[in-house]
């Protein structure tokens, strides 16, 4: 997945870094969900302007118009679901939901712009990915969120199996993927232990954000199902080289 979009100057969650990693033959780009105060879902990854476009204020006080003056990195103006979802409608989108303000719109957004089949819903928080999911008319692909993550990793390796089976079954009801770093402060979170246990319970394990080749190619050798990077250009060339490369 390419994360944000691809953009090597400061282009973030642009259409132009979006563009970039189509280009390249991406199919997957991981990008961010706030919403505006009223009710545009836009791909932005902080709760306000200021470090990405030089302009002040809170997304989630701003209405649609008052962004759309904005320009990221000077230059791009902030693009919406919507936008994403109509420039590429062959593309799918990993969507970090990044606050409460954006459950109800985004889950209105995924059945008007019928984004059912298109999109995996992450979020750190599992209650507000869970919120979005309710809403829903149909079910979406979901990754855990922090605290089941957690339970997964810590868990696995110290409790009896048949316990940990009841308690994984219960925590990830309607969960798809774990999306994690490779390490989480003193915790070693990717192991071959980790990856076995997850593909057991009939879950992907999506590591962020790998920039490095090496690592890239350690992480795919432990049977990991998706690198999310922000450096597009160099994955792809890791997968092409291991005869991975589905990309267009």
């Amino acid at each position: 997945m390419a994360h944000r979009g691809f953009s090597q100057d400061g282009l973030e969650n642009s259409m132009a870094a979006f563009r970039a990693a189509v280009g390249l033959g991406y199919r997957y780009l991981e990008t961010d969900v706030h919403t505006t105060s009223d009710g545009v879902v836009l791909l932005f990854h902080d709760s306000t302007l200021d470090r990405v476009t030089g302009t002040p204020g809170r997304i989630a006080d701003l209405t649609s118009a008052e962004v759309a003056t904005a320009r990221i990195g000077g230059r791009e103006p902030v693009p919406t679901l919507a936008q994403l979802a109509a420039a590429f409608p062959d593309v799918k989108l990993n969507l970090d939901v990044k606050d409460w303000n954006s459950v109800k719109p985004l889950a209105r957004a995924i059945e008007d712009l019928n984004l059912y089949d298109r999109v995996l819903v992450a979020s750190f928080s599992d209650r507000r990915r869970r919120a979005v999911q309710r809403l829903l008319k149909r079910r979406v692909a979901s990754s855990a969120g922090v605290v089941t993550n957690a339970a997964f990793v810590l868990l696995g390796p110290v409790l009896p199996a048949r316990l940990y089976r009841l308690l994984m079954a219960r925590l990830l009801r309607n969960v798809d993927a774990l999306q994690v770093p490779v390490r989480q402060w003193f915790v070693r979170v990717v192991t071959a232990g980790m990856v076995r246990r997850a593909h057991d319970a009939g879950l992907q394990v999506h590591v962020w954000t790998i920039n490095d080749p090496a690592e890239m190619h350690r992480l795919l050798d432990l049977g990991v199902d998706g690198l999310v990077t922000d450096r597009a250009d160099l994955l792809r060339d890791v997968l092409r080289e291991r005869g991975a490369w589905a990309g267009r």
